[in-house]
Parts: C-alpha cells; structure tokens; sequence
C-alpha cells in the first residue's frame, strides 16, 4: 500500500457500507467470525474459490482466480482456527468495482512496480502525482487471471496484459504465477527447522514470472518493472512486526512521512512496531539491509508468521513513491511493511498491517523473464516452541517482547 489510502477510504465508503458482514448460517453451529470456516463460506457466496491442503486439512488456504490468483487467507488449525489472512467483506460482497483501485485484501496478491515516479505504471504521462490522476491497471485488480493447471497441492495461472507507462513505453507481458502449498517435511528443510506436535503450521509460497513478450527490449531510460507481493493481516494490540536487518541501517520512512512517535524500536539487528492498525505508516529496507527472513508475532493468539522471498543481491529496485523523480528512480526497497490507522477525518479501511517484497528489475530483451518467489508461514500453539522458531529464522528472542 503505498499513497492511495486517503483516499481510497472515501471512495469505498462511498461504493458499499462499512457495516461488520452479517453471519451467514443461523444455525447454532455456523461458523464464528473470524475463524476460517466463517472466510471460506463467506467467499464461496461471491468467487469462484481454490482451496489447498496439507496436514489432515489442519493446514488450509483459499485461492481466488478472480482476483489475480491471490491466497486470500489461511489457516494452521483447520476450519474452527483463526483465519489470517486480512479481507474486505463488504467490498467482495458489492457486485461493483470503484475507480481507482479496489482493496479486497489477501495475505499474498500479485502487484507490478513501479506506483509512482518517473516510470510509474499508475499514472499517464503528463499526469500529476495525486490521486485523481492514479489509477491500478485492471489486469492487476479486478481482471481475471486463466487456470492453467490444478493438483492437490498447486495451483497455476497465467495472464497475458499490457500496461503503459509515464513515460509511454508499452510493456506486453505475460504473468505466470503458480501457488504451492508446503507439506511438514518441506517447510522443516525450509527453514531448517523441527516442528513438534505442540505446533500447528500452514505454509505457502507464490512463484511468479513476468515475460517480456513484446518486440522492444525493456530498457532503464524508458523504465523497468517489477514483481510486487503484497500480504494483508489480520492486527492485534499485541502483534509486533519484526524486520531483522544487517549493515548501517538505511531505513525509508518516507512514504507518508515520518512515523509516529514512539512507534519505532530499533536495535543493531531488527526494526520492530506494533502492528495494530492504529497509526498509519510504512517502512522499507534497500537491498544493502535486507536479510533472508521478515515476519511478525501476535502474542493474543500466540501466531508466529514469517515470510521469505528472492533476493540474489542485485542493486536495482524500483521506488514506488508518488514523486515524479527518484534519483534515476532504481533506488527503492526490496521490503516493505505498512501499518494501517486512522485518517485525518477519522475514516479507516482496515485495521490491518502488511509485510511486502519485490524483485529487482532487470532489462529484458523479448521472451526474457524475471522470477520471484514469495513465501509465507504461520505456526500457532505452544510459546516455547515458537520462540525456538523466531530465534532460528527471525534472529529474535520473543520474551524480548513482553
């Protein structure tokens, strides 16, 4: 989420009500809100819906090819556990897009980068960096993207689109994006880890690809894009992110500007704030910072998540800041996370945090193609066993955070 949210409150406040979705079933045994069996119902009302299973269907997660193949939400403890994954039921449910973007939500949807800047692929050229000139392409927003394949444990799309930048370049490219839910054994090499029966887990990853299947060979002087993996989620009062870092921190604030008092703890290894969508701000970390592993922990429900993704330590990153020029705008972040909060006028579209990465771009001659993979885990159950985890992965010691 970058610099369309003021915004973007007004205008779906305006297409449906903000009203809590009311209980499917009746019955005394419908689902509870919140759980993923409540989510699932809810979606199969209004999507076409792909769900992935692992574990004796303890580890779930629901895959929407309306929505660009997005995971919507998951769960580690089958259809009575939490949902994770951060949805806007009212927008799902209204039969109609809105103008400019339309937030559904998801805990892993498909974006291309750059949003703004010189190379933009939001705004036209000659367009001014506000939000009545900035529009989300449809082939990454509400257009479908084709089923290609489908077994037990993946699921494969592809969508063939074309998209124009600010400075007028035309980009014909072919997405092929292809979701894997992990079994135990592949997350435990993974993260080269042992999981305990005190543990419950569910763990995914997105593959994605963009093709250059024009006839021009993407260049640097007339912009070059990138793979953007966004992930929403459900926040608590007690939810911290944790980004570990290495190097002098060069940390981007400046997104919506600087954050919040008090909001920040920073130590020589992590970046950490709460992520209980109550204040609205983002972080980003450049590739000199990056390490292999960002994530989160909800001490409420006792969920530890974890997301991964390529990083071969390549230089170039798109910025997607709303200004026209970036310093040769291949200066951004290769991380980012985004908490969300109140407006100025008090509306919100969450409560929900982010934690986000992209791919490097690259110049790329026709038939060439960038890759970049996306995973994420959510383990949930005993504290113990999850501080073992976070220290593994995330380099963090949870009691740290009590």
């Amino acid at each position: 989420m970058v610099n369309y949210l003021k915004s973007v409150v007004c205008v779906s406040v305006l297409l449906v009500s903000c009203s809590e979705p009311a209980m499917i079933k009746t019955a005394e045994s419908s689902p509870q809100k919140g759980t993923f069996a409540y989510d699932l119902d809810y979606l199969k009302r209004y999507q076409q819906v792909i769900t992935l299973e692992e574990n004796n269907g303890k580890s779930q997660i629901i895959i929407l090819p309306e929505l660009q193949g997005r995971v919507m939400t998951s769960t580690a403890s089958g259809l009575a556990g939490n949902s994770y994954g951060w949805m806007h039921y009212d927008l799902l449910a209204a039969g109609k897009f809105a103008q400019h973007i339309n937030p559904f939500g998801g805990e892993d949807r498909f974006w291309i980068g750059p949003e703004g800047g010189q190379y933009s692929i939001f705004f036209k050229k000659g367009s001014e960096f506000v939000f009545d000139d900035w529009f989300t392409p449809a082939a990454l927003d509400t257009e479908p993207f084709d089923v290609i394949s489908q077994s037990s444990r993946d699921v494969s799309f592809e969508k063939n689109m074309q998209l124009i930048n600010y400075q007028g370049f035309e980009f014909d490219i072919k997405v092929k994006r292809k979701v894997t839910i992990f079994d135990k054994k592949s997350i435990e090499k993974d993260l080269g880890i042992i999981l305990n029966n005190k543990v419950d887990y569910v763990a995914y990853q997105s593959d994605n690809e963009i093709v250059n299947t024009g006839i021009q060979t993407w260049k640097k002087e007339t912009g070059l894009l990138s793979i953007w993996i966004l992930g929403m989620y459900i926040p608590s009062d007690n939810t911290t992110v944790i980004i570990p870092y290495k190097n002098e921190l060069s940390l981007n604030t400046s997104y919506f500007g600087e954050v919040p008092e008090g909001r920040l703890t920073t130590t020589d290894k992590h970046v950490m704030f709460k992520g209980n969508g109550t204040a609205r701000f983002k972080l980003g970390l450049p590739p000199k910072n990056v390490e292999p592993y960002i994530g989160s922990y909800d001490a409420d429900k006792n969920m530890l998540t974890i997301v991964g993704y390529t990083f071969d330590g390549r230089p170039d990153y798109v910025n997607s800041e709303w200004r026209e020029h970036q310093n040769g705008g291949y200066q951004g972040d290769v991380i980012n996370s985004y908490n969300d909060g109140p407006l100025d006028n008090g509306e919100q579209l969450g409560p929900f945090y982010e934690l986000e990465s992209s791919s490097h771009a690259e110049e790329l001659q026709p038939n060439a193609s960038i890759q970049h993979l996306h995973k994420t885990y959510h383990f949930a159950g005993d504290f113990t066993a999850l501080n073992k985890i976070a220290k593994k992965v995330l380099q963090k010691d949870l009691t740290e955070l009590k």
